[in-house]
């Protein structure tokens, strides 16, 4: 049995109260199916920027009554103060997700990339730290290893960030560092690798690379890459990175606490290869597919070419292992982003 087949049993039979920011959201919505099933309360905090109401219908859908009576959701904005206040109190836990993604998003407003990422993560820190919360975990991003060339990513070696977004990241980490030197505050860091997977939108300009060409490729539109395609990405399924936010908000290990880790699968995969492997997929289903090839164009700003992580801290601190690799986790949710598109 894994740490988190274990972790799964004991959450089951020990109710706890949970803060979910970004919770109509991409990876937001999928911990929140997890820990209702599991039967845990949660609130859920988000101002719709880049979530979605009807995600909470589609979570709905798949949990129980009783367990859908657990959620609580606050309709507010972390760069509200008083909103974090509001959405802490009484919270064992909190799962910060909310923030502004997208490199391309930041260098055309990095202010309001600044507001969310930082004054909002602040927001929440501060919150947290006041109402006695036992353990803060938040997201991070790979895209603090900025123009570090080695490879695979190793948390301690890092690089200069090339994005706004990227700043925004990188900043969160230090002030997580402060906050457990000045306040003695418990918080986690995960660095994302592209998590992928069901109820990840496929709109939008910063719409993220599967969603997207899976989207292109069933309306018969044009699918680009950016650069030559031998860009390189460790791509990892959304199940993962919600095994990696369990593991770290109830770890008991006191070294595996006020640490960065990597969330990724420790694999790497081009664009060119994506291509292949998703146009494979759907061919299955739509016959026109079996023979497009992409449209390429230029590089794009702020862009790292590879990316590749070390998941052996998280493994060995949190007891992190990925259950999914590209191909199973595309194989899993290529199902889910055919319906979703095509009903």
């Amino acid at each position: 049995m894994t740490p988190y087949d274990r972790l799964k049993q004991t959450l089951v039979s020990n109710q706890s109260n949970w803060l979910i920011t970004g919770v109509a959201g991409f990876i937001g919505s999928n911990l929140l199916v997890t820990l209702l099933t599991l039967g845990q309360r949660v609130i859920g905090l988000d101002n719709f920027s880049t979530g979605h109401a009807y995600n909470f219908e589609k979570v709905k859908a798949v949990v129980s009554p009783e367990q859908w009576a657990n959620f609580t959701f606050i309709e507010g904005d972390i760069r509200s103060l008083e909103t974090c206040h509001q959405a802490c109190k009484g919270v064992d836990y909190v799962l910060h997700q909310a923030a502004l993604g997208s490199v391309p998003r930041s260098l055309t407003d990095p202010i309001t990339t600044n507001e969310n990422n930082i004054s909002g993560y602040l927001n929440m820190l501060v919150a947290a730290r006041d109402a006695n919360v036992r353990r803060f975990v938040y997201a991070a991003s790979s895209s603090t290893y900025g123009d570090h060339p080695g490879l695979p990513k190793v948390e301690e070696s890092i690089g200069n960030p090339l994005s706004p977004y990227a700043v925004t990241k990188l900043v969160n980490e230090h002030y997580a560092q402060v906050f457990a030197r000045c306040y003695d505050f418990n918080t986690i860091g995960l660095r994302y690798f592209n998590i992928f997977g069901r109820r990840q939108d496929p709109n939008g300009a910063y719409a993220a690379v599967i969603p997207k060409w899976v989207a292109a490729m069933i309306d018969k539109d044009e699918v680009f890459i950016n650069g030559d395609g031998e860009t390189s990405r460790d791509f990892c399924y959304i199940d993962n990175a919600v095994q990696a936010n369990l593991l770290a908000a109830t770890t008991d290990n006191p070294d595996a606490t006020n640490q960065v880790y990597n969330i990724a699968v420790g694999d790497r995969t081009t664009l060119n290869q994506l291509f292949t492997k998703i146009r494979d997929i759907l061919a299955g289903n739509f016959s026109y597919l079996s023979d497009i090839s992409p449209t390429y164009r230029d590089f794009r700003a702020g862009d790292v070419r590879h990316s590749l992580a070390n998941i052996g801290k998280a493994n060995q601190l949190l007891g992190y292992q990925p259950t999914h690799n590209i191909d199973q986790g595309l194989g899993e949710a290529m199902s889910w982003y055919v319906d979703d598109l095509t009903r």
